[in-house]
């Protein structure tokens, strides 16, 4: 392998059990950068083949790194070798762009100068970050890589995993010493699915690692890729806790909006005209109230709360903005049966097409999406749900959901429509010839604000809205 070469040797903090204290000193040798040559030597191998992962490999590929894409499963890399796209994000061409391979082989690992692992990392139902996927990649890759690897973590984590959970699972696969044998960074992953202004090469990256000569290098490697930039983080912490804190902020600020949305429908004020006026002063920040779902937002914050409680503090406001925005999906339920009731509609003979299954617009990403929690809510009422999303597979959103789901757009027979994800299809629906295929007086309810209120009460609507 061609990386860089330490002779600095790191040894365990004796006051930290179970910690690594990762030398940061410019000190140590350098081989040449595969980063350094034109003809880009080195190999990539991307472990986990998501919506971080693909792009990440189809990203240097284009720029003509050897990349293997590494994946577990034998349905998504088998796609990938059929030059199908199994994220929506990205087009097909792409996916056998450049010299770049699929496999499930787990010892093509050993060919690779740079391993990034971007692997899920959940919470369990206690709230609590679920690290299995990173060990079992950490086992995979410390069982097969070479002497020399450099090893970049680009999953979310709670500051100190790096040095605490991949670098002695690492070690322990591989029986080699990290710093000496082999190194690791930390980079977290920024993809927006279904957001083309700011895919990889668009959002700066931050990058970290356990030394001032390795940090240099994955600079220089990510530089490659991302045309906005890299941001040298001065310590692995540092990058790590970076992540978690962007996204807890947009919890907050979200939460803020959602948390005002219900006073002020108690009060019987129009939310949204209150934020278009307090929008006009010049450092108002423009959040919109709606349901929190995805991948990130929901959950990082989770992750930084329970390190910070390790260490004896509880972040009490971020910890509330979480329990503000898991109530939404009530409130979403109780305006649903607010609008029936004025409707004159009796709840157990009532239906509702909820349009939008998945957790933001523009993608088909069921996982992780707030609307399940909606559908439950409305179902204690024997309300009967269907749904409809023109991204969402069909079949997983059915499994999903446990509802009927539509293959093609039909309002007859329905009471009520609740619009959960603004997808631009969405806007362009005729309120009025809507209004006729449903029953008399149907109901509408706008989670994000796609139509208006005036919009749908000029169509006919009885409307409800955050």
């Amino acid at each position: 392998m061609t990386t860089i070469i330490s002779d600095t040797e790191e040894t365990a903090d004796e006051g930290t059990s179970g910690q690594y204290a990762f030398e940061t000193s410019d000190e140590g040798t350098a081989l040449e950068h595969p980063t350094d040559r034109s003809t880009r030597e080195a190999t990539i191998c991307v472990v986990g083949l998501g919506y971080v992962g693909l792009p990440l490999a189809v990203g240097f590929a284009q720029s003509d790194y050897r990349v293997i894409g590494y994946d577990v499963d034998d349905v998504t890399v088998g796609r990938l070798q059929e030059g199908v796209d199994t994220t929506g994000d990205l087009p097909d061409e792409a996916i056998q762009d450049g010299d770049i391979s699929y496999t499930t082989d787990a010892t093509s690992i050993a060919e690779a100068d740079y391993v990034i692992i971007a692997v899920p990392t959940p919470i369990d139902d206690d709230e609590r970050p679920d690290l299995g996927y990173v060990e079992s990649a950490a086992a995979t890759v410390g069982s097969k890589m070479e002497p020399g690897t450099t090893v970049v973590l680009e999953s979310t984590v709670y500051p100190g995993t790096t040095r605490e959970v991949l670098a002695p699972a690492l070690e322990d696969a591989s029986g080699l010493t990290a710093g000496t044998d082999f190194f690791v960074g930390y980079s977290p992953e920024r993809a927006t699915p279904g957001d083309d202004e700011h895919g990889l090469a668009d959002v700066v990256k931050v990058v970290s690692a356990q030394n001032e000569k390795v940090l240099e290098d994955l600079a220089t490697l990510y530089e490659s890729v991302v045309d906005a930039g890299v941001h040298p983080a001065p310590s692995i912490e540092v990058a790590e806790a970076c992540k978690v804190v962007e996204n807890a902020q947009r919890d907050l600020n979200i939460a803020f909006v959602n948390e005002l949305s219900m006073a002020l429908d108690n009060m019987d004020i129009d939310g949204r005209a209150v934020l278009e006026a307090a929008g006009t002063k010049w450092n108002f920040h423009d959040y919109r109230p709606g349901l929190v779902g995805g991948h990130c937002i929901p959950v990082d914050p989770y992750f930084f709360a329970y390190r910070s409680a390790r260490e004896g503090f509880d972040p009490e406001l971020m910890q509330t903005s979480r329990q503000v925005n898991e109530s939404v999906p009530d409130h979403v339920a109780e305006l649903t049966i607010k609008a029936l009731n004025q409707s004159h509609k009796t709840l157990r003979e009532s239906r509702v097409l909820v349009l939008g299954l998945a957790y933001k617009a523009g993608v088909g990403d069921i996982r992780s999406s707030k609307i399940d929690a909606v559908i439950d809510a409305l179902q204690e009422y024997d309300i009967d749900i269907a749904g409809y999303d023109p991204f969402a597979d069909g079949d997983a959103a059915r499994e999903s959901f446990g509802i009927e789901v539509q293959e093609q757009l039909a309002f007859e027979g329905f009471d009520a429509v609740v619009l959960a994800t603004p997808h631009a299809e969405f806007e362009q629906l005729d309120l009025e010839s809507v209004a006729r295929k449903l029953t008399d007086d149907p109901a509408l309810i706008d989670v994000t604000g796609t139509v208006g209120e005036d919009a749908a009460v000029d169509a006919g609507f009885v409307y409800r809205g955050l």
